[in-house]
């Protein structure tokens, strides 16, 4: 029987805003992020902050072109992190 605590699922996006990972994107992001059960996470250079987290993801500073890590793990980590990219490639729903 697998544990679906258990589960683990990562993956990588580049921000393509223009303006990088500002506070709308963040906020989006954060939106998304809520929406599941799994603990989720942003790496970004020498940073690992809690993707629920608006101020941490602020706290990145990652600008256009940035690659961050986003992982998950726990029940719906694999939904997590494919609804979590899908976001930012379609650059957070926000235009200029």
């Amino acid at each position: 029987m697998i544990d679906q605590r258990d589960q683990k699922a990562k993956g990588y996006f580049i921000v393509l805003n223009e303006k990088g990972l500002h506070t709308r994107p963040a906020a989006e992001f954060v939106r998304c992020a809520a929406q599941f059960k799994s603990n989720i996470t942003l790496r970004f250079e020498d940073l690992t902050i809690n993707g629920k987290s608006i101020l941490g993801i602020l706290m990145l500073a990652a600008a256009k072109g940035s690659k961050v890590c986003v992982e998950a793990d726990g029940e719906d980590a694999e939904e997590a992190v494919r609804s979590l990219l899908d976001l930012s490639r379609n650059r957070f729903y926000i235009t200029y």
